[in-house]
């Protein structure tokens, strides 16, 4: 069976982290479906999202090899149930005079924004899960799609609950 799973890595904010865990991967032949890195609230740390797909037994491997590397903090699997998962897309369409208010119809429907206009394109930005943007995508494929870009997927765990390993100065346990 090949399962999507969402992997949440805390790690070192410091430089070659991010070549050494894609390295990781490619050197034991696994695809990443999806990567996105941002630094945390602590400016020392960073937050890999990474987007994977295998069975159980290549999903534990893959633990196993990240929690190996020096750099690695934390790592967490995150279900879906229990998780908000969101993706930032621009997306640069054909948008002449004779179709332009209903490509802006359907912006505004998807609580998306227009960043960009010129003579021939819109170019619009929205945030959301991927079955949203996939929706967009696949309604504006009739007006010409002249790019999209994509950040992959971000996510964190609902509710109170924090992905750490460390407790702050002065913080209760």
């Amino acid at each position: 069976m090949n399962n999507r799973h969402v992997l949440s890595v805390l790690v070192e904010n410091q430089a070659g982290v991010l070549s050494r865990v894609s390295g990781l991967f490619s050197r034991r032949g696994y695809n990443i479906d999806s990567l996105s890195v941002g630094v945390t609230e602590d400016p020392a740390i960073s937050r890999m999202t990474i987007v994977v797909r295998g069975d159980s037994y290549i999903l534990e491997q893959i633990k196993k090899q990240l929690n190996k590397l020096i750099d690695v903090i934390k790592v967490i699997e995150l279900d879906k149930d229990r998780s908000v998962f969101r993706e930032l897309m621009l997306i640069k369409v054909n948008a002449r005079e004779n179709n332009r208010a209903s490509i802006i119809e359907i912006v505004d429907i998807f609580r998306a924004s227009v960043v960009d206009v010129s003579n021939e394109t819109l170019t619009v930005e929205l945030t959301g899960d991927e079955d949203k943007i996939e929706a967009f995508i696949n309604l504006m494929k009739p007006y010409g799609i002249r790019e999209i870009v994509r950040t992959g997927l971000t996510a964190l765990e609902r509710g109170s609950k924090e992905i750490k390993s460390y407790k702050k100065y002065g913080e209760e346990d």
